[in-house]
Order: structure tokens, then C-alpha cells, then sequence
């Protein structure tokens, strides 16, 4: 969580309703955002993995770029294949600088013919903490071939859960046809919505783009449904590392390259060595040294041998008392009932089953690598 600064925080567009029904609100990412509701995280995790909860994240970017030679020119920005990007469907993607490393990651999708006017030849989700960035970025390297146009006048909302597509379906049927990864229009409670079936949880469920001012009417419609109750960032974070899923600024960041992150299967064969459109974006041959095998370090999951939580910035150490680095995240994870983390280790000691210990309050504690996700994925293939 970011610090109280004398800048005054932004609000978005619920933030009376998050007032409303009692949320504790922090600073994140230059927002007051809600942390919790008065359930409790524990709570909401429990709500988001057994039926569904809505999350408010529209402090995100939402961005579209206008033009034909769009998608040619962002693959010049991301290793990622963008020109063969079916429509309606979405695709996860990264920025990389000139050494490799990860300047943000976000969702592209491919809107049909009838929803391109409102949202481009390329509608994109970025990152709160660094959508300015990411839009001087585009504007500045690919502002000549396509038109950038940031949509600050829209919320997002996420609504993840196994029941979450029989909430959603009960304000559009058409929803349940949806498959993971795949995106269009949508009226919901009266309100034209462009809807994902993504999220950041692990669970199945949506993230729903709507504009601002009808925002609060599509979230009370969500509330009203029986599955459905409200989770803040609390819940967010401890889904994800359950999903093993990377939180930009923790588990990735610009020293960071996709291949260490263990983020390779996000690169299409395409863009790899060899491939039709392989290389041509920034820090190509950094990354293709580390695809061949040249990565130093590598991401991996971690599992406590004790019940003590391990959190971000805990030291991890080999058996002889040499330091192997630091946890990137890490929590005492509600479904998986035991101490979880994340980590980069040398390629070395990222072996499965591998033990490391990590230093809490002057105890060497032992931890094993594990697979990841620690809970398994329930998306809707």
C-alpha cells in the first residue's frame, strides 16, 4: 500500500457506496480504495471462492487505441502475438525497456466491428500505479501510427466467484456463453457494458467496464443478487498469490524479465526466436538470451513447514546460511490453511521440493518450493 502523502487522494466512481456499507478505505495507488468491509477479509476470500464478490477496480487505466496498423504497432511495445488476436477475444501481455524488464503487464482485447466506436481496435487494462506511465509510453512510440485515448470516464468493476455467472446472468443471459479470456458488449441493468470473462483471482467470473456515472447503479444491481456480496483489496491480494498470479511493483517490476517471472507462456511462438514476427520490441535480445536458457533467477511458489505467515521482504536463506533473496508476497493463505509466498531463487535452488529458510524475527524458518497455483484455477474454458 502506497504512503499518506499531501496529495489528496482520488476517489472512484463508488466511493460513497464503499461509505456506505462500511468499508475501511487506504490509500492505494494515489485512491482511497477499500481494503476490507465489515466482514473481514477472511470473509470476502471465503465469499469470492464459494460464490461471488464484487470488486471496485477502477482506479486501473482503461486505454483504446484507434487504427488500422494498431496492433502492429503495440507488438512493437509487448513479445506478445497482438496482429493475430481473434475478435472478442483477450490476451495478457507486458511491457518491456531495452534490458528485458517489465515496466507494467496488462489485458488487451479485440472488440467486434459493432463495439469498435466506443472502444477501439484494441481495448487495454493497465495498472493503477502505472497507467500514466503506460500511456506516455504508448503516446510517445506508437502515437504516430495509432490514435491513444485514455477512458477515464469509465469504472471497472470485477465480479469473480463460481456463482458470479449466475448473478451476472440474470442481468443478460447472453453472458453464460462467454468463455475465459473473451471479451464483448453487453446491456446490464439497461447500461451498455463491455464485459471480460477474466479476473485476478483464480476463480471464474468477469471484469465489466461501465461509464462512471452508471457505475454505482450496475454495482447496487450486482449487490441485490443472493451470490453476491462486496470484497476490497484485502481479499484481492491473498486470491491472487493463492492463484500465483504476479502483482506488478511486488512480483514483477523493470528488473524483472518475463522469463525469470515465469511468465514465458504468455509469449506466442510467433514472437519467439525463429518465429514469423519474432523479436522487434525492447529488450528482445535480453529476453531471447533468456528464453535459450540464460535466466539467472526464476519465479517460484513457496509453502511455510510452520504456521507463521512469511510476508514481502522476508530474507530467504540456503541451508548453509547463504542469502538467496526475498519474498515478493506472501500471506497465511485462507483456502490453502498454511503459509504461502513467492519468490525469485537461482535457477539452482528453484527446483520443486527444494527447502529454503526465511528469516522471521531473528528464526530461520523452513519453507519448500512448491507448484503454482497453490489453489487450483476454476476458469471457464
Amino acid at each position: 500500500m502506497s504512503s499518506v502523502s499531501d496529495t489528496p487522494l482520488h476517489h472512484t466512481p463508488l466511493h460513497a457506496l464503499h461509505l456506505r456499507l462500511g468499508a475501511r478505505l487506504v490509500p492505494f495507488a494515489g485512491y482511497a480504495m477499500p481494503v476490507q468491509y465489515p466482514a473481514g477479509v477472511i470473509a470476502e476470500h471465503k465469499q469470492c471462492r464459494e460464490a461471488a464478490a464484487l470488486f471496485d477496480v477502477s482506479h486501473m487505466g482503461q486505454l483504446r487505441l484507434v487504427g488500422a496498423d494498431a496492433a502492429a504497432a503495440l507488438e512493437t511495445l509487448v513479445p506478445v502475438d497482438v496482429v493475430d488476436l481473434g475478435i472478442g477475444r483477450q490476451r495478457y501481455a507486458f511491457f518491456t525497456n531495452a534490458s528485458g524488464g517489465l515496466l507494467d503487464d496488462l489485458m488487451i482485447v479485440r472488440p467486434d466491428a459493432a463495439a469498435r466506436a466506443a472502444f477501439g481496435d484494441l481495448f487495454l487494462v493497465v495498472n493503477a500505479g502505472c497507467k500514466d506511465a503506460d500511456l506516455r509510453h504508448l503516446q510517445t512510440n506508437i502515437g504516430h501510427r495509432c490514435a491513444v485515448v485514455p477512458m477515464p470516464e469509465r469504472a471497472l468493476l470485477a465480479l469473480q466467484g463460481p456463482q458470479a455467472v449466475d448473478a451476472l446472468a440474470r442481468l443478460n443471459p447472453a453472458v453464460a456463453a462467454m468463455v475465459f479470456m473473451s471479451g464483448g458488449v453487453f446491456d446490464l441493468a439497461g447500461i451498455t457494458c463491455f464485459v471480460t470473462r477474466s479476473g485476478y483471482t483464480g476463480e471464474d467470473g468477469f471484469e465489466i467496464s461501465v461509464p462512471a456515472e452508471h457505475a454505482v447503479t450496475l454495482a447496487e444491481a450486482l449487490l441485490a443478487q443472493p451470490e453476491v456480496k462486496p470484497a476490497g483489496l484485502g481479499a484481492r491480494d491473498t486470491l491472487r498469490l493463492e492463484a500465483g498470479l504476479c502483482l506488478y511493483g511486488h512480483d514483477i517490476d523493470e528488473t524483472t524479465s518475463p522469463v525469470e517471472a515465469g511468465l514465458t507462456w504468455a509469449i506466442q511462438k510467433v514472437r519467439r526466436p525463429g518465429g514469423a514476427r519474432a523479436g522487434g520490441y525492447p529488450g528482445a535480445a535480453a529476453i531471447e538470451g533468456h528464453l535459450g536458457g540464460g535466466a539467472p533467477s526464476k519465479r517460484v511458489g513457496l509453502v511455510g513447514l510452520e504456521r507463521v505467515p512469511v510476508r514481502e521482504g522476508t530474507a530467504l536463506f540456503d541451508a548453509h546460511g547463504r542469502k538467496l533473496g526475498v519474498v515478493t508476497s506472501g500471506t497465511l493463505a485462507p483456502t490453502v490453511n498454511q503459509p504461502i509466498a513467492m519468490a525469485y531463487l537461482p535457477v539452482d535452488h528453484a527446483l520443486p521440493q527444494h527447502e529454503v529458510y526465511a528469516e522471521v524475527r531473528g528464526k530461520r524458518l523452513p519453507m519448500r518450493v512448491t507448484p503454482m497455483p497453490f489453489a487450483p484455477h476454476h476458469y471457464k474454458r
